[in-house]
């Protein structure tokens, strides 16, 4: 645990960062991320500049960068690094979703996956807020939270890439030990290749799990306009608001 008994953060975005692209590929995101457009355009008409919170190795924008002018953020300076190696054409700022302020509006906004660590509502709310303050008029801002309340199911995956001397293979548990809080745990088991030398590695994701109403509330609460759930990749639903 961290000071205050916040959750320790996922090894993955710090000590592991490195071995990101070999848990989830760049190469493996060009279909979720063209619904990411088509949704957006729906929503926001033309767009030029795009803001991307929490944007982690850069996957998304890896397939986005050649439509947009993209802003890059994230809090982990390990995975801005990461991701500067994957995109150097794209601007990279250090910042937490939640505070960051720019000194500047976007077309539209876009918050991957990065945004189910927020396991508070009122950090759900702050991080809607940087969003919307972001925004010019008449654009539009994309959420997609890996899972909802209503929806959330348990279960397991694995995969994994090699790369050279390098390899990694995962098994990936998601679960919920407390159903009545507004939390759920992701339990990545690792195993990681390099030459002939394997080590396991246990990582705990801390993540937040609310209602599409909690969602849709806060959205309309922030001063979002046209606030609604569209279908999403993988059969998740992903939130698009307009200002």
């Amino acid at each position: 645990m961290e000071p205050g008994g916040a959750p320790a953060p996922p090894k993955l975005y710090g000590e592991l960062a490195g071995w990101f692209h070999l848990l989830t590929a760049p190469g493996d995101y060009a279909e979720e991320a063209a619904l990411y457009r088509r949704l957006l355009a729906a929503a926001a008409g033309e767009i030029g500049a795009v803001l991307e919170l929490g944007s982690g190795g850069g996957n998304n924008a890896y397939h986005l960068k050649a439509h947009y002018e993209l802003t890059l953020v994230d809090r982990s300076a390990a995975m801005l690094e990461l991701s500067r190696s994957l995109n150097p054409e794209c601007e990279h700022l250090v910042g937490d979703m939640r505070t960051v302020r720019i000194d500047r509006r976007f077309d539209a906004v876009f918050v991957h996956d990065a945004v189910s660590y927020l396991t508070t509502l009122e950090d759900l709310r702050a991080a809607l807020r940087t969003a919307y303050v972001h925004l010019r008029v008449g654009g539009a801002a994309l959420f997609a939270p890996d899972h909802l309340r209503d929806t959330f199911t348990p279960g397991t995956r694995h995969g994994g890439h090699d790369e050279g001397q390098r390899s990694l293979r995962y098994l990936e548990w998601t679960w919920d030990p407390e159903p009545s809080d507004a939390t759920y745990l992701v339990d990545f088991a690792y195993l990681l290749r390099e030459g002939t030398d394997v080590r396991a590695v246990h990582d705990r994701h801390v993540c937040g799990l609310f209602a599409r109403d909690e969602w849709l509330q806060a959205l309309r609460d922030t001063g979002f306009r046209r606030a609604a759930a569209r279908p999403g990749a993988d059969g998740t639903e992903v939130f698009v608001a307009g200002t």
